[in-house]
């Protein structure tokens, strides 16, 4: 099965939620009017768009078919795509820059899939011919150090660890000598998800921060969040939470194929402005893949 097929089998959910209400709500209307707008707006704040998106779309359309005068459902449909697709073009794949030390902060509550995230990209890195180290920072649970040193041998990689309950930064600070002296190209830090705890959590990714600004000032940093598709508008909560937290430059979304929530994937495109770097339609090491705006898009209005 090619990636397109893949991703379009995974979002069958998302998208029979999305476009199955899209589709019987056009199908009732002969041409557009309040009425019609109206019951759009509806659908995709329950397609999991979120209210602020949903209204930024709903009024551009308005706008352009007022411009275009168009008075068919069917021609508004096409403006639907296009805007959604635009929305999602905020997003580009890559987190690595070549010729450069990269580290990567892993972050996101408990259960989202984070540990089995980070043990994904290790193993696409990897096979890039990326020398990769992960640190495993995350030491207020056993489990997640454990997990990660399975996800370190499945994917060939190194990993530092130390035991629970240990300083996160020192974990962080002894994995940075060892990028260094192994001359890795990639450093994946896990990190603790406790979200309730936000000011503790704030000062313990701050201490992170100061750690590797101190030993690679120069280096290509990405912070990735990880969201569970799944929970559809408290994921969009959440990233508001960690985007106060901490500088967010990319989302991982997982578990797309569980869920007909999909349509958070827009939202937070379009309300957050935090590209989404990753979409996990399956459970396979390939089914975590780089978002394409473009295909993702067309997988799931086709």
């Amino acid at each position: 099965m090619g990636f397109f097929d893949t991703l379009k089998k995974g979002l069958e959910k998302t998208r029979n939620s999305i476009v199955g209400n899209i589709e019987s709500l056009f199908g009732a209307y002969d041409e557009v009017d309040d009425d019609f707008y109206e019951e759009l707006e509806e659908a995709l704040i329950l397609s999991d768009l979120g209210m602020e998106t949903t209204v930024r779309i709903v009024e551009s359309l308005r706008k352009k078919a007022r411009e275009q005068r168009l008075k068919k459902p069917e021609e508004v449909r096409e403006l639907l795509v296009e805007e959604i697709a635009g929305i999602l073009k905020t997003s580009e794949p890559g987190i690595i820059e070549a010729g450069k030390m990269n580290v990567i902060l892993v972050i996101g509550v408990n259960g989202v899939g984070k540990t089995t995230s980070i043990g994904k990209i290790a193993a696409q890195l990897k096979s890039e011919g990326n020398k990769v180290l992960l640190a495993a920072a995350d030491t207020f649970r056993a489990a997640a150090i454990d997990q990660l040193k399975v996800w370190a041998q499945r994917a060939d990689v190194d990993i530092i660890y130390h035991q629970e309950g240990a300083d996160p930064g020192a974990v962080v600070f002894d994995a940075a000598a060892a990028a260094r002296s192994r001359k890795a190209d990639v450093l994946i830090c896990d990190t603790a998800g406790r979200l309730h705890n936000k000011k503790n959590l704030m000062e313990e990714l701050k201490k992170m921060n100061r750690i590797l600004d101190r030993e690679f000032p120069d280096a290509h940093r990405e912070v990735l969040l990880v969201l569970d598709a799944t929970t559809g508008q408290n994921a969009l909560q959440q990233a508001k939470l960690f985007a106060e937290a901490a500088p967010i430059t990319g989302i991982v979304l997982t578990k797309l194929d569980g869920t007909a929530k999909g349509g958070v994937v827009i939202g937070i495109a379009g309300e957050l402005k935090i590209p989404v770097k990753y979409i996990g339609v399956g459970e396979g090491i390939e089914d975590l893949q780089p978002f394409r705006a473009e295909e993702f898009a067309a997988a799931l209005f086709e």
